[in-house]
């Protein structure tokens, strides 16, 4: 639990680094608000992932296999000792008197790692419950001052009357605000404000916030991301208010500067942060990011891979592709047993299990069977000793057998020579619990020589220990090699033996159609379940004609639409009217996903009778069902290409969407409109919106387009209101491209130019000419300028500097249209 808990503190923190290093200082506010919540899920989300071996920075974990059909040895933590895998010196058993105190654990005074780690998870846990008090306490307090307090109600809104020196803060539909505090003006702006807050639901994010804090309330990167959150909300709420609402920026700024109190807010509200005023006015006049920022933000996904990489447990040999160069596998037991300990056994019908334990530390134990008859007679009924010797030394075990069960201590002594041979063998056992591993375990050095012989020659111990745990031995290497498998390292033995794979199921699989399989497929098929009459089985139902053939009762020219959709692929499927063949990494993905005879045959039902694998595949991970696919096809869609359905499906279009569309006055868009409609949020409601505005015949290739400017109703009507009606798509198009406001306008119109078209307020904002340009021109003495003179002027540079220091050359010519002249024949 404590790691998964640091690795969520690790990914935050980089998270945090991530958006301050790149994304603070950009206006992107919306896309930043998404990122910081995005990135605070994924943060609890990404630790519980496996990554492949092979894309991992840490070391496999260790392989475990529970095969029902031949029982394997447990491999974590756990020993199961191979009864034949060396030859065992006799046991030799006495029984001595001992006193109950032999079996007595010894207090050791020293704090042991663990006591220090069960000490920081009790502080930890005691953290979260104040925290999460805390929590409770903030949002009770929110909930009785809403609802005790008098209220106005304005619309959806509810405005709770607060008294005395209280900041202005908003929760969910509430506002909070004393209004004996502020002058009309700066009242309503801040009612403004907040409006924005409830409308977007920024307390949903701080609430999320909050519950990070409750269980990362150590991890100082947790509360600079709450901050970095709550800064952006509100640089995203300002600019909405001063861009979009009509406010003006300066008065704005004045009543931030006014909104000043002692007692700040709950956490649990978004509110008048004063400590932020100073980069929040800074942020309204700083200048908007450009577009081509943008690639800043594809850095995020890299470095999330990144820190899953580094991070997460890699997946077990079992359920990974091997890779080709040699890996050091982990070891598969607990490095940390000790010599000597305390011993606990469980006596099963002819086996004995014996669990070692250190003393001191309840939580590393380690268990091996013994066969009964190994361990000759028992001390029952009363204390003694008995001993287990093997070539890497001896166990004696000091203690009693009362029925069944048994207790005592143990303590092991190492043969002086072992080490030594083993190290002949290029094996390097470092202390006496290597040795114990290897005791446990009952490597021999015959074991050791007889991987040598076949061609294992450059091995260390945490190759040997599982090898002869999964008893690997000679018949099964030579029976597997005699199946034409070479690539047969020690990472590929492990898994192919934990998994079973015998010279008799790689048979079955060549003869399925796999002749030139590897081993690392094998131990995918393996581990996947994966046999002849499953693949015998998918191959037969994608043969299967279909009971619909596509494109039946169609009319031409639908057929027509559909052969240009599909375009190559038709193409061919022509050329190649038999199914193409299922490759290996195909039959595993398949399987991975479920895609069983059924779900194909469901496809054929409905007119995909032909379908590549690739193809298959996506529509099974997309979760597309026959009966999605029959939806799509009662809403007028009978021709839809397989990667129509895949592309319709990523974008969760459903049969409800396409009827809604259908039904606002679109009947004959196409699954490309569809889909760049849904991908831009075009909804039923925003067509409706833009009939209302005046857009009265709108295509839906004009939709898509008004769409991705985020052409509003509002922004439509905001040119109404000064005098432009019958605004069309391409009238509205170039003005948002531009950012050509209502203010923009009338800054024209005021200086007198009624006749101001937004064509030509296009053309001003292409060239950057505002009124303050225009005043430039009249201060030199041109009176009555003309829209054309001003536009041909700046096209040409013709600027007042280029014209004042033509009068003071002499030249003091009467119109501007001169200076442009001058200005061309000049250059």
């Amino acid at each position: 639990m404590m790691h998964y808990i640091t690795n969520v503190g690790l990914i935050l923190a980089g998270c945090l680094i991530f958006y301050k290093l790149l994304l603070q200082k950009e206006t992107f506010f919306r896309a930043n608000r998404w990122i910081l919540l995005t990135c605070l899920l994924t943060s609890f989300w990404l630790p519980l992932l496996q990554v492949p071996q092979q894309w991992s920075f840490r070391k496999a974990s260790t392989i475990v296999v529970d095969d029902p059909a031949t029982e394997q040895p447990a491999v974590n933590n756990t020993f199961i000792v191979p009864q034949q895998s060396a030859p065992v010196a006799p046991v030799t058993t006495t029984n001595t008197a001992t006193t109950t105190n032999n079996i007595r654990e010894d207090k050791s005074s020293a704090i042991t790692w663990q006591q220090v780690l069960t000490w920081a998870t009790w502080l930890y846990w005691f953290g979260v419950a104040v925290f999460a008090i805390n929590f409770l306490v903030q949002l009770f307090t929110l909930l009785y001052r809403a609802y005790t307090r008098p209220v106005i109600r304005d619309g959806r809104f509810r405005i709770v009357e607060l008294a005395g020196d209280k900041a202005p803060c908003s929760f969910w539909n509430n506002i909070f605000i004393n209004p004996e505090k502020y002058d009309w003006e700066t009242y309503n702006q801040i009612l403004q404000h907040e409006k924005i807050h409830i409308e977007q639901r920024h307390s949903l994010d701080l609430l999320l916030a909050e519950l990070v804090i409750i269980f990362q309330w150590f991890n100082p990167f947790a509360w600079q991301y709450r901050k970095a959150l709550e800064n952006n909300l509100e640089y995203l709420t300002d600019d909405q208010l001063v861009n979009h609402i009509q406010v003006e920026k300066t008065s704005y700024q004045m009543s931030l500067l006014k909104v000043s109190a002692p007692h700040f807010p709950l956490n649990l509200t978004t509110n008048y942060n004063q400590s932020l005023l100073k980069k929040r006015i800074a942020m309204m006049n700083v200048k908007k990011s450009n577009v081509h920022t943008a690639w800043k933000y594809c850095f995020l996904l890299p470095l999330l891979v990144f820190l899953v990489c580094l991070l997460n447990e890699p997946v077990a040999y079992a359920h990974a592709p091997v890779a080709d160069k040699k890996e050091k596998s982990s070891p598969m037991h607990n490095e940390n047993i000790d010599t000597e300990g305390l011993w606990f056994a469980t006596i099963k019908k002819n086996e004995v299990s014996i669990q070692f334990k250190n003393d001191g530390d309840d939580n590393s134990t380690n268990s091996t069977t013994f066969p009964l008859s190994d361990l000759g007679e028992l001390p029952r009924d009363k204390a003694g000793t008995f001993t287990v010797t093997r070539e890497a030394g001896s166990v004696q075990f000091s203690g009693r057998f009362e029925g069944d069960q048994g207790m005592g201590r143990y303590k092991f002594t190492s043969n002086a020579t072992y080490a030594e041979a083993m190290r002949q063998e290029g094996i390097d056992l470092r202390n006496d619990k290597d040795i114990m591993v290897f005791f446990l375990v009952n490597i021999s050095g015959s074991y050791v020589k007889m991987l040598k012989h076949n061609g294992y020659t450059e091995l260390d111990r945490n190759d040997v220990i599982p090898l002869a745990a999964l008893k690997v031995d000679e018949p099964w290497i030579q029976s597997i090699r005699k199946s034409g498998i070479g690539e047969l390292t020690p990472q590929n033995l492990i898994p192919l033996k934990a998994l079973n794979v015998t010279g008799d199921y790689i048979a079955e699989i060549r003869k399925a159609g796999y002749p030139n399989v590897t081993a690392s497929q094998l131990i995918s098929f393996k581990s996947q379940g994966i046999d002849g009459k499953y693949i015998a089985d998918v191959r037969s139902a994608a043969a299967l004609p279909s009971k619909v053939k596509p494109g039946a009762g169609e009319k031409p020219e639908t057929k027509e639409r559909k052969e240009k959709a599909e375009g190559k692929e038709k193409a061919e499927t022509d050329e190649k009217p038999e199914r193409e063949e299922v490759s290996a990494n195909d039959i595993i993905a398949i399987k991975s996903l479920n895609i069983d005879p059924a779900y194909i045959r469901s496809l054929k039902e409905v007119g995909f009778d032909n379908l590549a694998n690739h193809q298959l595949i996506a529509m099974k991970g997309q979760g597309i069902t026959a009966e999605y696919i029959k939806g799509l096809q009662a809403s007028g869609f009978k021709s839809l290409s397989a990667n129509d359905i895949i592309s319709i499906k990523a974008l969760n279009i459903k049969p409800e969407y396409i009827l809604s569309i259908k039904e606002a006055g679109y009947p004959n868009a196409d699954p490309n409109q569809l889909i760049a409609m849904k991908s831009q949020g075009i909804t039923a409601e925003y067509i409706r919106g833009l009939k209302a505005a005046g857009f009265k015949d709108l295509s839906a290739n004009d939709v898509i387009a008004v769409k991705s400017q985020n052409i509003t109703p509002e922004y439509i009507r905001s040119f109404e209101a000064l005098g432009y009606k019958n605004i069309s798509a391409t009238d509205a198009i170039p003005l948002k491209s531009l950012h050509v406001t209502p203010e923009y306008v009338k800054s024209f119109l005021d200086m007198g130019y009624k006749n101001f078209s937004l064509n030509e307020a296009v053309a001003f904002k292409a060239q950057d000419i505002t009124p303050a340009v225009v005043k430039e021109y009249t201060t030199l003495g041109f009176d009555n300028l003309s829209l054309n003179d001003v536009l041909a002027a700046k096209a040409t540079g013709t600027t007042p500097a280029f014209i004042t220091s033509m009068k003071q050359k002499g030249h003091n010519l009467k119109t501007l249209n001169k200076y442009i002249t001058l200005k061309s024949v000049i250059e």
